[in-house]
């Protein structure tokens, strides 16, 4: 079984890493830092899109387009994001500068 990082430590090392690939990021709510979900909001040229921090079948991390395969406008984004946060009020949501609208950060993708 693999350990699992503290939400708000993993929130930092994204962010810092986005910083050190010249791609600004922001932390949008704060959620519990401990054991908090994370959604990440990247923001790209042909739209947004939201990765939702899942588990893949085996129990290890992974990232699930929660918004879908194409990039969506901001109106769904806030949407998408706002149903999640009343769902789990623990919720983190990171935004991140991302061009090509990938992730500053390794992950899998479901």
């Amino acid at each position: 079984m693999e350990a699992r990082v503290k939400a708000g430590i993993w929130v930092s090392m994204a962010l810092r890493l986005a910083d050190s690939a010249g791609r600004s990021g922001a932390v949008l709510r704060k959620g519990d830092p401990d054991s908090g979900g994370i959604l990440c909001v990247l923001r790209g040229r042909e739209g947004l899109v939201v990765l939702s921090q899942v588990r893949d079948a085996e129990g290890r991390p992974a990232w699930l387009r929660g918004t879908g395969a194409a990039p969506v406008d901001e109106s769904t984004t806030d949407a998408y994001v706002a149903r999640q946060v009343k769902r789990d009020p623990d919720l983190w949501v990171v935004e991140f500068d991302a061009p090509d609208l990938k992730p500053p950060f390794e992950g899998k993708l479901l």
